[in-house]
């Protein structure tokens, strides 16, 4: 995602440029659409924070990592929340737990993964590693 910031500053580059020198105008720069909210989201967080552990289904101790605009006491809170509404049979299917609908979030994971994933639409993001 990082490499739409260089075409960007290009264009930008280009402009500036094109009005510094006499004679003739530069050919105007192709028009880009602007990144959608979630990618923009993305574009401007920090790769990860750790959280601390939490305990998750089965007992199992889980690291959490938030990315995006999400505090360390509202990703362990979430992630708690998430396994505690996982019923036993969620929690054992075969396709893996979830998705799961917590307010703004949905959490889940594959079978056998040992990450579980939240996520909203705007582009912030919760992980749960098992140790």
């Amino acid at each position: 995602m990082k490499t739409l910031a260089y075409p960007l500053l290009l264009v930008a580059a280009t402009a500036a440029l094109a009005g510094c020198g006499g004679g003739e105008a530069a050919p105007a720069a192709p028009s880009t659409s602007p990144l959608p909210a979630a990618a923009a989201a993305a574009e401007s967080t920090a790769p990860g924070v750790p959280c601390g552990d939490v305990t998750g289904s089965g007992g199992a101790r889980t690291a959490v990592v938030a990315h995006g605009k999400v505090d360390c006491a509202a990703a362990t809170t979430l992630l708690k929340d998430y396994f505690a509404k996982l019923t036993p049979a969620e929690a054992n299917s075969a396709d893996g737990p979830g998705p799961v609908v917590l307010d703004e979030w949905t959490c889940g994971s594959g079978a056998n993964d040992p990450v579980t994933v939240c996520s909203t639409e705007d582009g912030r993001q919760v992980e749960g590693t098992r140790a």
